[in-house]
């Protein structure tokens, strides 16, 4: 054994001169193939440049434009750089994105945004693209700049919430379509040289216009027609970042900015925490309803404006508070002493909300609000909300199934609720509240004393108006609550009540009216007189929907009242009196799968005239009806029959398969005549070459498309007998003398020569 080996390796290591090495080594590598065209880089980077003006845009954020010039800079120095090495560029650049990778995990943990990551990974890909530019010299990192801009794209749409939005994605389709033929033009190798010298005739702007509108008139109906399945539930659902408390959460506090008024404290005026209940003008901004007192003798109208944006499932009403004790001109929350406080983990922003069981069929629905304008600190949701996420560590939810926020709902705040909503089946409900004996001390039923017969008489009086008897209490409410919008007016110039009057009262006595919310007050004191639970419950209309963004657009003039009545282990459900909306509410259906497309169908038939949106209407429910009668019965019969046992079965699946057999005929017979209709479009001699490939891509022996005709040719003698390769041969050359040489083939003795080829194949 030699024990001078270690000591002779390490002289050698030490006389080995390493700086050389690596040198040489560096050199040894060969400097990438960049992308040499202009046109190329500049359409690439502002595809970028759309995707995080349209993510910044999205946001309503302004955190990203910086972006775009840092982004240009580097797209110019990686061009200057194109045709060097740029090792320590790339060095540094490595250094960065570590640091940037880290800072965004440090940020993601800090402000506690594990629910809702896509701004802060937004940003995140944002500054990777900034350093990225910096280091562009092939065409496969222009590549990548390209897949960034679609995602920041993606993005933005989902962050988006108007139609600025759709500019910006008409924007970057315009840039996107030449991005993709330079693209593809690069990957085969192709010389832009012409392209840098004549840009707009090598683009060929009237063929790429052409393709972009036929895309935007695709993607629209496709927006429009798809299906919405309901089923699909998300539950990393969109919120606000998390929201520090200042000072301890009051749950009994209700915080309406209508409330406080110059010259006023906190809750004077229309109602509020400790409202005085007198006589006060509206504010113009601020819907009164929204507080645990309020009064209804307030006069005055609201100026119009957006004050959230709602994505739904299925439209509803957004409901905001319900109210149980009336105080003959106002409503309050006579528990207001028992809500109670709800805590979520500080990891996840996930709050479960208590509610009752019921017998009624439900479905989840899925809803994100975002706030555009302030809003009290009452929590807008569809009835029974049993999950929220929401940016606090608590929230409260009062005897009535309201939620509270501990601080008003600000300009941007997003949250997102899911509710289970009660199925509204007309006949179950008749049935579950034909006896039912409410007990007489019910929070439900009370009244002050003194109206409590004469409005009782009045309301017996119109139920004996009703064609028939009427039985159920369910069926007395709806009753009722048509009857009012039919007999009384809404008028907005009443003169406030005075002291001591009582607000139903007087509407149904002295103004036959009043304003909208005096409808379903009215409603329910009738409801009450004669022994049926209800009460008062305030929200939001859904609002105007918007086809092109999907969201509902709430404004405050949506605010309004309605009657709730309960029925003992089915729930509450809402009645809406007032003249001009529908008896029963906005609620869910069975299917919402195309409910885009009937809320396109509505918006489309709102600006048309009246004669035109009904014969479209009766257009539409023909086609419908057709669908139904031609389809969807044949299809629930069928699926009738494999439920009559065994049977039924063996039946049903020889019925199915026959059709499916059938089907595939049908599908055969109608390609093969489109491809013989195509064939007779198409010159003798190229019809002709196009019937031998086909023929022989069904024997096995496809074309590639890379092959040429006498390349394909060539081919065939290696893979045939003598005779079909020569066939093969002479059709081929007939076929590039006519189509490069422009000779006249002689097709009918060529039409022989492949017959003949394809009956010597057959008897085979």
């Amino acid at each position: 054994m030699n024990l001078d080996f270690p000591h002779s390796l390490l002289s050698t290591l030490m006389n080995y001169n390493w700086r050389q090495h690596v040198q040489s080594r560096l050199k040894s590598l060969s400097v990438s193939e960049s992308e040499d065209s202009v046109l190329f880089r500049v359409l690439t980077q502002s595809l970028v440049s759309v995707g995080i003006l349209a993510t910044d845009v999205a946001a309503e954020t302004h955190l990203f434009v910086w972006a775009i010039p840092l982004s240009m800079a580097g797209a110019t120095w990686s061009w200057h750089g194109r045709r060097r090495r740029n090792v320590l560029t790339k060095f540094a650049l490595a250094i960065a994105m570590l640091g940037v990778l880290a800072i965004f995990f440090s940020r993601l943990l800090s402000n506690g945004q594990l629910n809702d990551t896509r701004l802060l990974l937004a940003e995140f890909l944002i500054q990777i693209q900034v350093l990225h530019s910096f280091d562009l010299p092939r065409r496969k990192d222009l590549g990548y700049s390209m897949i960034i801009g679609l995602v920041l794209i993606g993005v933005a749409s989902t962050l988006s919430q108007t139609l600025i939005f759709g500019v910006m994605l008409l924007v970057f389709l315009a840039i996107a379509l030449p991005v993709l033929m330079l693209d593809y033009r690069s990957r085969l190798g192709l010389s832009t040289a012409n392209l840098e010298r004549a840009t707009l005739r090598a683009l060929n702007i009237p063929a790429l216009s052409k393709l972009f509108l036929v895309t935007v008139v695709l993607g629209l109906v496709i927006f429009v027609g798809m299906p919405r399945f309901s089923g699909y539930q998300l539950r990393s659902l969109p919120v606000s970042a998390q929201i520090q408390l200042a000072e301890k959460f009051d749950n009994q506090q209700v915080t309406n900015p209508g409330y406080i008024r110059q010259g006023r404290g906190q809750g004077e005026g229309v109602g509020g925490q400790g409202g005085k209940e007198k006589s006060d003008q509206f504010d113009e901004q601020f819907y009164a309803g929204f507080g645990d007192k309020i009064s209804q003798n307030g006069r005055g109208s609201l100026k119009p404006q957006m004050v959230m944006r709602v994505r739904s499932q299925a439209e509803g009403f957004w409901r905001v508070m319900a109210f149980d004790r009336y105080t003959g001109q106002g409503w309050e929350v006579s528990r207001n002493a028992e809500t109670q406080t709800l805590k979520r983990p500080a990891w996840l922003y996930q709050f479960y909300v208590p509610h009752g069981i019921t017998l009624n069929k439900t479905k989840n629905i899925v809803q994100t609000y975002t706030i555009v304008s302030e809003l009290p600190n009452l929590i807008p949701a569809l009835a029974q909300p049993k999950e929220l996420y929401f940016p606090t560590s608590e929230v409260a939810l009062d005897p009535e199934g309201g939620l509270r926020s501990p601080v008003p709902l600000s300009q941007g705040l997003t949250y997102s609720v899911i509710s289970e909503v009660p199925y509204r089946d007309r006949t179950l409900l008749q049935k579950g509240s034909t006896h039912l004996k409410p007990p007489k001390q019910s929070l439900y039923l009370q009244l002050p004393p003194q109206i409590v017969s004469k409005v009782r008489q009045r309301t017996e009086e119109i139920l004996a108006t009703a064609p028939q008897p009427l039985v159920s209490t369910y069926e007395k409410s709806l009753y009722l609550g048509q009857y009012l919008k039919q007999q009384y007016t809404l008028q907005p110039d009443i003169p406030p009540l005075e002291k001591d009057e009582d607000l139903a009262e007087a509407f149904l006595t002295k103004f036959k009216g009043g304003y909208p919310d005096h409808f379903s007050t009215t409603l329910t004191v009738m409801l009450r007189s004669i022994g049926i639970p209800c009460r008062l419950v305030t929200g939001f209309a859904p609002g105007r929907f918007n086809p092109f963004t999907g969201l509902y657009e709430v404004r405050n003039t949506d605010a309004y009242a309605m009657t709730e009545i309960n029925i003992p282990k089915f729930g509450w459900f809402a009645i809406d009196p007032i003249p001009g909306h529908e008896l029963i509410p906005p609620s869910i259906e069975e299917d919402q799968t195309f409910s885009v497309l009937q809320q396109f169908w509505k918006w489309v038939a709102g600006w048309l005239p009246p004669p035109i949106a009904g014969g479209l209407a009766w257009i539409r429910a023909a086609i419908l009806g057709a669908i139904q009668w031609i389809v969807a019965k044949p299809i629930a019969w069928l699926i009738g029959l494999f439920s009559q046992g065994w049977a039924g079965l063996f039946a049903g699946l020889g019925i199915a398969t026959g059709f499916g057999f059938l089907g595939w005929l049908a599908w055969q017979g109608w390609h093969k005549w489109r491809y013989r209709r195509w064939l007779k479009t198409l010159p003798p001699m190229e019809s002709l070459y196009q019937e031998m490939l086909s023929w022989q891509a069904v024997q096995g022996f496809r074309k590639h498309p890379a092959q040429t005709p006498l390349e394909y040719a060539k081919q065939s003698h290696g893979l045939h007998c003598q005779e079909r390769a020569q066939t093969i041969q002479e059709i081929s050359n007939a076929y590039v003398r006519w189509r490069y040489g422009g000779q006249t083939p002689p097709v009918q003795p060529l039409q022989q020569r492949l017959r003949v080829m394809q009956k010597s194949a057959q008897t085979k």
